[in-house]
């Protein structure tokens, strides 16, 4: 169990880091003077330094382990959230949460190697899944607890607890985990360079697919996370309080299912749970979206439903397909490890761009960002993985 509780705690970086900050958006934009579509370049930004630092940092634990990159991405993020509390105007705010999250994924990155290391693919997404329930706190509760800090202080004081959470997961780290980098991928980094390892799992179909159907329906979920303030602050004028408590019950729906892939996973594999909810989450999305368009004055409490709904099918998509795309090439775990979470913040950070101007549109914007991401999801299980259009000549295998 101790185990897992540190896999978690690693994994937790983005999410925490997230979710901790968002109720203090608007507050952010009124200190500053900005529109609330501005400030969500602080989001845009951590998601590319997510996306950014994933790729140097996962080809660099296979090459030299798992331990020192990590521990240094750790000091790194505990380091910039101090800094953060300094920044005078709202670029800087940017580029700081850019350099946060190039720390922040270092536990994300190395995290899942870690438990490649150690696993096989089923036993792997099984092990990813139960990892949710230290991940799924941070839906949980971190808003509410953001929405308590700035009751009683400001937006500042929001970036000294993530840096209290930084030092606690460091000396973690540091008295726990132990070096896991196996002789194979050791052999295996010291015989080509990043870029050959790269192109080796780029032009290799089944992981490209895998890692593109991931990153695209994760995606979806970093949309929501970006455009639910404005939603339901905004434009259902719910209070940061209430924001908080609808946004943990959506996550319960989250890390429900989870726990529900688990138990599926003992008679079905890792492949057919992820197509089959990745198809349902296409279709209650586009419902979302179909009612979003009929009814000008879409009821919250029906906006919430449909919402909880989508987010539960992640549940049984994420860890999945990250496994699936880790046990095509363990012994470039690190390699694979940095493209399924660059794909992941990368398409999530290029959704946020596009949305922040419409994130007063009410639940259609997100309703049509979250059809495209979970469609485009679908067709790279189907094209690329299968093999069953052309475009999947593309890649080898």
């Amino acid at each position: 169990m101790r185990d897992v509780v540190l896999i978690g705690m690693l994994t937790a970086f983005a999410a925490f880091s997230i979710d901790l900050y968002l109720p203090a958006l608007p507050a952010i934009a009124a200190d500053f003077n900005a529109t609330l579509g501005a400030v969500q370049g602080t989001m845009a930004s951590f998601l590319l330094g997510l996306a950014v630092g994933q790729l140097v940092l996962g080809p660099l634990s296979d090459r030299i382990g798992r331990r020192p990159p990590l521990l240094a991405g750790i000091v790194l993020y505990t380091l910039s959230s101090i800094a953060l509390t300094m920044v005078p105007t709202l670029d800087l705010l940017i580029a700081g949460r850019f350099v946060q999250a190039i720390g922040a994924c270092a536990g994300l990155v190395i995290g899942r190697t870690i438990v490649r290391d150690r696993f096989s693919t089923t036993e792997t997404a099984r092990f990813f899944s139960l990892t949710f329930l230290i991940i799924g706190i941070a839906p949980l509760i971190a808003p509410s607890v953001g929405a308590l800090i700035l009751k009683w202080s400001d937006w500042h004081m929001i970036f000294l607890v993530l840096a209290a959470f930084g030092l606690v997961a460091g000396v973690a780290t540091y008295a726990f985990i132990p070096e896991s980098r196996t002789e194979e991928t050791a052999r295996q980094a010291a015989s080509e360079n990043p870029a050959q390892s790269y192109l080796a799992a780029l032009t290799d179909r089944r992981v490209i697919g895998y890692v593109l159907a991931g990153g695209l329906n994760g995606s979806a979920l970093f949309t929501y996370l970006a455009t639910s303030p404005a939603l339901f602050m905004n434009h259902y004028q719910q209070t940061a309080q209430q924001f908080g408590f609808i946004f943990a019950f959506n996550a319960v729906g989250l890390v429900g299912a989870t726990q529900v892939n688990r138990a599926l996973l003992r008679r079905f594999g890792p492949a057919p749970v992820a197509r089959g909810a990745s198809m349902v989450a296409f279709l209650f999305s586009a419902v979302l979206l179909l009612l979003s368009l009929l009814l000008p004055h879409l009821p919250m409490w029906l906006t919430i439903t449909m919402i909880f709904l989508i987010l539960s099918s992640y549940g049984f998509v994420g860890a999945n397909l990250s496994a699936l795309a880790l046990g095509e090439m363990p012994s470039r775990a690190g390699v694979v490890s940095a493209l399924i979470g660059s794909a992941s913040y990368m398409f999530g950070a290029i959704a946020i761009i596009v949305t922040a101007p419409l994130v007063t549109g009410g639940p259609a914007t997100l309703a049509g960002a979250l059809v495209i991401g979970l469609g485009a999801s679908i067709v790279a299980l189907y094209v690329i993985v299968d093999g069953r259009l052309p475009l999947a000549g593309l890649w080898r295998r």
